[in-house]
């Protein structure tokens, strides 16, 4: 028999955060801890009301496994019993670290991988005035920052994108709209972010409305985030994007996790890897997937006043490990 442990915490942010969607100034998430023959395993998630979760569903979610959990639930069943999403996530990811511990081996290890000592990640630029956002990004850059992620919304894309470049000038920029953005007038930002050499944009329309991507070349790569959660997905997403932004929190788990990559690799788009606002032990859950994406985007832990331990040691721009 295993104990299970679920619970929330609450991790107060040092600056808000703020996109298209809003602003916040923690980041909550719910933790499950499995433990079994006095080795323990613990995963985390970040409920995302963007796809109708909370704190509370999460967890009521992971209550109603807690009986199967206890005698023993593997990776595989518990596919069947809850859907991709924030709660699969943190007990995915919990089941992992058990079978890794009582195996005396790392999860690299049981995947035949070595990972990198220093990871690039990209340090986010939220949403300001074009002056703030610019002063947000030539300190980041003179702090070691080489990928530089800025946050859009509807307003002032060539105020803020000017007056960034400018700023940053040899840093590499991917921009995250966030869903914001409309069909019309999409062909110029496009061309307007290609001419400032942006090396990416993410999710400029809404999920439910990208059919407009299909509609002209591209002058630069498009990532799917709020479009892509599993490999389900991956058939509406040709001829709009370019590339995947991967998230734990949004495949239900590691294990959904490497099989969208393998799959989407093999269907020809590149991968990015993403994170939620959360502590260090969500981006430890998902560094096997680090060897086989363009962009990593791995900065949540960077934004708390405090992290969770073992916290993962960042200097700006890069995790290492």
């Amino acid at each position: 028999m295993r104990n299970v442990r679920v619970f929330e915490e609450a991790w107060p942010l040092h600056t808000p955060f703020v996109i298209a969607r809003g602003s916040r100034s923690e980041a909550k998430v719910v933790v499950v801890e499995l433990e079994q023959d006095g080795v323990k395993g613990v995963g985390e998630c970040t409920p995302y009301p963007r796809y109708g979760e909370s704190i509370a569903s999460v967890m009521a979610q992971i209550v109603s496994i807690g009986e199967q959990l206890e005698r023993g639930l593997t990776r595989d069943a518990l596919a069947e019993l809850l859907p991709a999403g924030a709660a699969r996530n943190a007990v995915d990811c919990a089941l992992w670290e058990l079978e890794a511990g009582l195996a005396n081996a790392t999860i690299p290890a049981m995947l035949h991988q070595t990972l990198a000592k220093t990871i690039t990640t990209a340090q986010t630029v939220v949403i300001g005035t074009p002056e703030q956002m610019a002063a947000s990004a030539k300190a980041l850059f003179e702090g070691g920052a080489r990928l530089l992620k800025v946050k859009l919304d509807d307003r002032l894309i060539a105020e803020r994108m000017v007056a960034i470049r400018a700023a940053a000038p040899e840093a590499t920029l991917i921009v995250d709209a966030n869903e914001s953005w409309h069909g019309e007038g999409l062909a110029a930002r496009c061309q307007l972010l290609a001419d400032l050499n942006v090396a990416m944009l993410e999710q400029p329309l809404p999920a439910t409305d990208d059919s407009a991507l299909e509609n002209f070349i591209h002058p630069l790569p498009i990532c799917a985030d709020e479009s892509c959660h599993t490999r389900e997905s991956l058939p509406a997403l040709h001829g709009r994007y370019d590339m995947v932004n991967i998230k734990l929190d949004k495949t239900g788990g590691l294990t959904e996790a490497l099989a969208l990559a393998q799959e989407a690799r093999a269907q020809g788009f590149a991968l990015m890897l993403g994170c939620m606002l959360c502590t260090s032990r969500a981006i430890s859950a998902a560094l096997p997937l680090t060897p086989q994406v363009t962009f990593a985007d791995l900065d949540g832990p960077t934004w708390l006043a405090v992290d969770a331990e073992p916290a993962l040691h960042f200097t700006t721009g890069q995790l290492h490990l």
